[in-house]
């Protein structure tokens, strides 16, 4: 009986990621399943590595790390470098309940790593950026399952912490305790939550509405607002105008299933592949993207961007927009 549930419940979303499919003459592109994260052995602890200088848009680090470099005027280690000690929970008024080291400094996560198995993929510039957590002393304080913590090798043999099978990271940014200026960074940077997954107030569907001073507009799985770019094209296919050093500014939404959504226009909700290869999600059949420059959710700061940036209304118009 319930594979036979599954299987009804899998022809169904089927059947209607096709007819959205039709409406813009394209094929569409399913979304790839969420990631579960499992406990890995725990961990003891953990020394700190300095942060580096800061980079651009590096080894997927994202825009605008750091210009510190971890080190004080006397060329000892900094704050960042600083062992974590005992793990805690600190609740932020935006992200919710946020993993953070002894000194209250912010721990992230990467998208471009996996947690099944664990593996880090930040290496030279952009560990100098997202300084790695290493795996010495941790210990899990008030709030922390201890089975959440672990470790995973490095490319370079370094032990790095982590945290329901995600490895952790400090940003170079952070200086003070409580801040979050990583949340969002290349729409792919997270601060942690203390179960591994990204720190978040909700669990949102892929694609939400949101009530902001702008009106109604979309926003991504994250809370973060979807723009749309004015020099795209929707008829009678998606056609994105941003590629190279605009797509790291402003990364595509990639696809998501049509009942991962609420609240958006169905018709024309459907994911493309662009010619770079990478996937797509389209609103009303107009490709959608994140900005780099949004950090928090709720963020409109890539709203009107040279007169092509505006921020996405249920029914895929661009909010704000002129009239032509």
């Amino acid at each position: 009986m319930k594979t036979s549930w599954r299987s009804a419940s899998l022809v169904a979303t089927a059947v209607a990621v096709l007819a959205l499919t039709t409406a813009c003459g394209q094929d569409g592109t399913p979304a790839a399943g969420s990631q579960n994260v499992g406990a890995t052995a725990p961990a003891n602890g953990l020394g700190g590595s300095g942060a580096g200088a800061g980079i651009g848009n590096q080894t997927g680090a994202g825009a605008g790390a750091g210009a510190g470099n971890g080190y004080g005027a006397d060329g000892q280690q900094g704050a960042a470098a600083e062992p974590a000690g005992q793990l805690a929970v600190t609740d932020n008024a935006e992200l919710g309940k946020v993993l953070t080291d002894s000194a209250g400094m912010t721990l992230y996560r990467f998208d471009q790593d996996t947690a099944e198995p664990p593996k880090s993929n930040c290496d030279d510039d952009c560990a100098t950026a997202w300084p790695p957590v290493p795996a010495d002393d941790a210990t899990a304080g008030a709030g922390v399952d201890k089975a959440m913590l672990g470790e995973v090798t490095r490319s370079d043999g370094s032990k790095q912490l982590t945290i329901g099978g995600w490895p952790a990271y400090r940003y170079a940014k952070d200086t003070k305790a409580g801040q979050v200026s990583g949340q969002g960074v290349g729409s792919k940077w997270y601060a942690l939550a203390p179960n591994g997954k990204k720190a978040s107030l909700a669990s949102l569907p892929g694609l939400s509405v949101k009530k902001t001073e702008l009106g109604d507009i979309v926003v991504d799985k994250n809370g973060m607002t979807v723009y749309r770019f004015l020099k795209d094209e929707a008829w009678p296919k998606p056609v994105s105008a941003c590629s190279g050093a605009c797509l790291e500014k402003w990364p595509a939404v990639a696809p998501v299933p049509a009942n991962d959504t609420k609240g958006v226009q169905k018709k024309g909700l459907m994911g493309f592949t662009r010619p770079d290869g990478v996937k797509q999600m389209t609103v009303n059949c107009w490709p959608i993207y994140t900005y780099s420059g949004d950090r928090l959710p709720g963020d409109t700061n890539g709203q009107g961007i040279g007169g092509t940036w505006y921020a996405v209304s249920p029914d895929g118009k661009p909010v704000g927009a002129p009239k032509k």
